[in-house]
């Protein structure tokens, strides 16, 4: 079979609970890739899964069961030879030939089967387990198939991690090639590292696999680039947009309320979208969970507190209207309003505040007033967003729990202008899905997008 023809098969094996099926799941982007627990023998069959580029397929993996009885297996398969010069293939063969294959090593003749119809094996370890006798009886074991075994050292960032006893080990036993992969964390370049470390072994498969890395690392860059547009639009949405009240007590609170919850609706809506990008499930994480304040979880974006003890800056007008009381409305939730924002920067003693709204909010005192997202909530949603981008790009898709994140630390939009893409949104309230006849295919909204997506993935 010539090589633009043949897929490359790898059988993923190794003992029981090691995190192959976690393994599968990271390599194909499959959060519901077989069956994923803590109890033991949970892949009680092989499953397959296949990686294709332009549709063309180019690797298929098979999920294995759990080896659980290699020290007896190696002992029958000494005894099966009979003095015998049998190399490993043969000597397995009259195995599987035989009754004992069907009945008391029924899990792991299934395992062997499979390695043998393949061109290669993945051994999957979990690094945080001392090397044990059986490990190594399982490597004898699966040696005689005589197909190339690359180790792939699990789980690898946890503290109980011993990757230098299990890299020694390997060496002891003649497998200097390995791969650090963390299926629940896995690092950036692991597939890439993954992928080149099987081509060291299979030099015939090489093209193959060099095709997907490019298509790996393409893939990678395209999605954070999207990623990047979906969080330039929620950003573009909340700038632009623009609510006017009755300048009445009532009224006022009721549209601040509805503000307030159209925002944290858009920025969950935003939280969706990634997910689905990054092909997880849509409890992974959700907006309300995202960290406003060292280690302080809520809903709480509108918190002028919250912003501030965040290190992201509102102003000191703002700040000292909102503190005496008087300012309440100019920050009421980090909503800047009208008329009374005016009377609140000017109470405050926020005379910079007052010139630098007043002419907008003047405009606005006979009867309405206008409502817009604060620039200290549109950093705030920045920094929420970024940090959850990175959180994806280093999930694995084994990962069972609910993402959880720490209060960001991005410095670059905490303080200073607002972008200059941000900034022109507040002129075109069109662009805004969340205001009325908002008309989003403007050529003029696309380019700033694109500008402000640019920016996020830049700093």
């Amino acid at each position: 079979m010539t090589e633009t023809t043949h897929v490359l098969k790898l059988a993923v094996v190794g003992h029981t609970n090691v995190g192959k099926t976690s393994l599968l799941r990271t390599l194909t982007r499959d959060v519901s890739f077989g069956e994923v627990s803590h109890r033991p023998s949970t892949t009680r069959h092989v499953e397959g899964a296949r990686l294709s580029v332009d549709g063309k397929p180019l690797l298929e993996l098979y999920d294995t069961p759990g080896l659980e009885d290699a020290i007896d297996l190696l002992d029958y398969l000494e005894r099966l030879a009979s003095g015998e010069r049998l190399d490993g293939p043969a000597r397995l063969a009259r195995f599987l030939d035989g009754s004992e294959a069907r009945q008391r090593f029924e899990q792991e003749a299934k395992v062997l089967r499979q390695l043998l119809s393949c061109d290669a094996g993945l051994y999957v370890i979990d690094a945080r387990e001392p090397v044990l006798a059986k490990y190594r009886d399982e490597l004898a074991v699966l040696a005689s198939c005589g197909k190339p075994l690359l180790p792939v050292l699990n789980f690898v960032s946890s503290a109980q991690a011993r990757e230098g006893d299990w890299r020694e080990a390997l060496s002891r036993l003649g497998l200097h090639a390995l791969v650090r992969f963390d299926s629940v964390a896995p690092p950036e370049d692991g597939e890439r590292r993954l992928y080149e470390s099987l081509a060291l072994l299979l030099e015939t498969a090489r093209p193959r696999l060099e095709r997907l890395i490019d298509d790996i690392e393409a893939q990678r860059v395209a999605r954070r680039h999207s990623a990047a547009l979906l969080i330039a639009e929620l950003l573009i949405d909340c700038a632009a947009c623009r609510r006017s009240v009755q300048a009445s007590a009532d009224p006022e609170r009721e549209a601040i309320e509805a503000l307030h919850q159209a925002i944290r609706q858009r920025e969950q809506q935003c939280v969706e979208a990634l997910l689905k990008l990054y092909a997880f499930r849509p409890q992974d994480a959700s907006a309300a969970d995202l960290p406003l304040l060292d280690g302080r979880w809520g809903d709480d974006l509108f918190n002028p507190e919250t912003l501030r003890l965040l290190g992201v800056r509102v102003g000191g007008g703002v700040a000292a209207g909102a503190a005496a009381g008087a300012g309440v409305d100019l920050l009421v939730g980090g909503i800047t309003l009208g008329a009374a924002a005016l009377a609140g920067a000017i109470a405050g003693g926020a005379l910079l505040t007052a010139r630098s709204y007043g002419n907008r909010l003047l405009g606005k005192l006979k009867g309405q007033r206008e409502l817009t997202v604060d620039d200290a909530v549109l950093r705030l949603l920045a920094l929420r967003q970024r940090q959850l981008l990175q959180a994806l790009g280093s999930r694995g898709h084994a990962a069972m729990q609910s993402i959880e994140l720490s209060a960001p630390q991005d410095t670059q939009w905490r303080e200073g202008k607002l972008p200059a893409p941000l900034r022109k949104a507040r002129a075109h309230p069109q662009w805004s899905a969340l205001n009325p006849h908002a008309k989003l295919n403007q050529a003029e909204r696309q380019d700033t997008r694109e500008e402000l997506a640019q920016l996020l993935l830049a700093v």
